[in-house]
């Protein structure tokens, strides 16, 4: 699996993957974390174009600064990361915050996209889920080893049950690196002024945006004890789209891992309305 790099328009060079054949599917991570957010999913896919990135600030991507940490600049990103490869068109993936991404895709360049699925996001996300978030954002984790992490993270992360302790280790070494003093961020730090900016701000009326995927193959994840996505805005999004796929899935909050049974029964069946 090679990581590769292209430029954006801006001139940040930013990482990216771009694997096998056939119908293009784009995937698109969560606010601190990486294309391999979706290793776990990425065996159990039937044959097509996987493509992945990394935002700019985050993994192998180049730092360019808190104001150029935003949906709108990531997901010109993507775009510019379509452009690069060809794809005219792409179905995508969304987890968190790569779902506003999506759904902001289909505001501004609906032509581009074939359908979305999105996990665990939706139009209105809890001020809860928000706190829990900026508590650690930004900061290192006390453990010095992925062992020590992985031994915490299950008390540390509400609304999980069931989590293998082998999955915990792969949390643990994919999502944070070994430093001088411990372990570290996979990401800048300056994603907290980011993050901190806007959370200080009124979140606009993101419903505009989901309903512009009218039309579009849609599918939506969710976690069953997310405090992120409420069971309220999931119902409002299924009464505002009926036709759309949705699993809720046991024993996860924010967010599911996507190799869960409910989860790849949900994308196995959105793709399929996607050929």
């Amino acid at each position: 699996m090679t990581t590769q790099v292209f430029t954006a328009s801006d001139g940040a060079r930013l990482a990216y993957r771009d694997e096998g054949a056939g119908l293009p599917l784009l995937c698109l991570s969560g606010l601190t974390r990486t294309m391999a957010d979706f290793d776990y999913l990425a065996p159990h896919l039937p044959p097509l174009r996987l493509i992945r990135m990394d935002y700019r600030g985050r993994g192998a991507s180049q730092w360019t600064g808190a104001d150029s940490y935003s949906v709108l600049r990531e997901g010109q990103d993507a775009l510019e990361l379509l452009d690069h490869l060809g794809v005219a068109k792409a179905a995508v993936l969304g987890t968190s915050r790569g779902g506003l991404i999506a759904m902001w895709l289909g505001a501004v360049a609906k032509d581009r996209l074939l359908g979305v699925a999105l996990n665990d996001i939706g139009p209105v996300i809890e001020r809860g889920g928000l706190e829990r978030i900026f508590d650690y954002l930004g900061r290192n984790p006390s453990a010095k080893s992925h062992a020590a992490l992985a031994a915490a993270l299950p008390g540390v992360m509400p609304g999980f049950a069931n989590v293998p302790t082998s999955r915990w280790q792969e949390e643990a070494e994919k999502h944070y690196v070994t430093g001088p003093r411990g372990l570290q961020i996979t990401y800048d730090p300056a994603l907290r002024d980011a993050f901190i900016a806007a959370f200080k701000a009124d979140l606009p009326d993101a419903w505009p945006l989901f309903d512009a995927l009218a039309g579009l193959p849609l599918a939506l994840i969710r976690g069953a004890n997310s405090d992120l996505l409420s069971e309220a805005t999931a119902a409002e999004m299924r009464r505002r789209r009926p036709d759309m796929i949705f699993a809720d899935v046991p024993d996860r909050a924010h967010i599911p891992f996507l190799d869960e049974a409910e989860s790849l029964s949900a994308l196995r069946q959105w793709i399929e309305t996607l050929k």
